[in-house]
């Protein structure tokens, strides 16, 4: 034991040799790192339900050569008489650019497969839209976080070049603030999931609509009058919506109508039941009803409420059930009324 202490001492009291060994250990290292990464973390990975695991180590196993190596250098490099300024300059550039080139990687491919996996299965646009845009913003923050991390190495001084981008990025923002707010209250809509293509909704200032796209901008209402209209994501993200297709399509529908007074109310609730069960469209379940629900200045006032299956059948339903409403009540002969006023006369000598 005492010969191979000496031996050791000897070799690492060289200082190149202290070099020599330190590289030595990072490259069995490096290998080491990267067969564990292929052999045995990315059969893990495959068994898991994500790629992005999948993804993250793929990268990472092509990469970590390299990362190993440029940190031994570094180590290495401290111990003998090479570490000059420039040679650890040059190694801690040769780490920030291995490093970086990893993340750009890897943000590439989450894009890629964020693109394919999730946003194929939406029908709008705006995450369509709005993954490339992300997926380049987060690759010319990590560039510019690069050369700046690279330029401190080098004790470059940047300080008035990040005062003269932080200017910038002032008068940019306000220049943007309204193209940013509805770009970001498109990402909210579609995270939220509020609605989706294909829904019925309404709007807080009162448009009613289909849903035709949810862009990157704005979003495209189709209104029952045929009518398109661009509602700006920044408005929508912030305004109260009636989605009529959640938590089912099921959709209620309400008949008020009137009767005379003197009227059965129980006959004039079962005959209109009874026209209501009679209707092909109307559900069972929930079974429809009709209620008593005022005593108005003309007439005694009911409701009848029926659930259709599918919301777009709502307004035809309507009309269907006011229209046999009206027959059934004509035919039993129980009075609709219709405003009337009463005159006494009052003859005066």
């Amino acid at each position: 034991m005492e010969v191979i202490r000496d031996i050791f001492d000897i070799l690492w009291g060289n200082l190149y040799l202290r070099f020599l060994f330190i590289l030595v250990l990072t490259v069995m290292a490096a290998w080491i790192a990267k067969i564990i990464l292929k052999q045995f973390l990315k059969p893990l990975a495959q068994k898991t339900s994500t790629k992005i695991d999948d993804l993250i180590i793929r990268n990472l196993s092509s990469m970590i050569f390299y990362i190993i190596l440029a940190i031994g250098l570094k180590v290495s490099l401290s111990y003998v008489s090479l570490k000059s300024f420039y040679y650890s300059c040059i190694v801690e550039t040769f780490l920030i650019i291995t490093v970086t080139i990893l993340i750009l990687k890897v943000v590439n491919d989450l894009a890629h497969h964020w693109k394919k996996d999730w946003a194929a299965k939406t029908a709008s646009t705006a995450d369509d839209r709005l993954i490339p845009l992300l997926e380049k913003i987060i690759k010319v923050v990590v560039i510019a976080l690069a050369v700046i991390f690279i330029f401190d190495s080098w004790n470059i001084d940047i300080s008035p070049l990040l005062a003269t981008a932080g200017i910038a990025g002032i008068a940019v923002s306000f220049a943007v603030k309204d193209s940013l707010a509805n770009i970001l209250g498109g990402l909210q809509l579609v995270l939220d999931k509020t609605f989706k293509v294909g829904d019925k909704v309404k709007i807080e200032s009162g448009e009613l609509g289909v849903v035709l796209d949810i862009g990157l901008r704005s979003t495209k209402l189709k209104t029952y009058d045929n009518e398109v209209i661009y509602i700006p994501n920044g408005y929508l993200a912030n305004a109260k919506i009636r989605n009529y297709t959640v938590p089912d399509l099921k959709l209620r529908v309400n008949v008020e109508f009137g009767v005379a007074y003197g009227s059965d109310t129980d006959k004039v609730r079962s005959i209109v039941l009874k026209t209501l069960k009679d209707m092909d469209n109307v559900l069972e379940n929930p079974e429809p009803v009709v209620q008593f629900i005022n005593m108005s200045d003309f007439s005694l006032d009911f409701i009848a409420r029926a659930w259709v299956r599918d919301y777009q059948d709502a307004y035809s339903m309507k009309l269907q059930m006011t229209d046999e409403i009206y027959k059934a009540l004509n035919k039993e002969g129980i009075n609709i009324p219709f405003p009337t006023h009463t005159v006494y006369t009052k003859k005066m000598d």
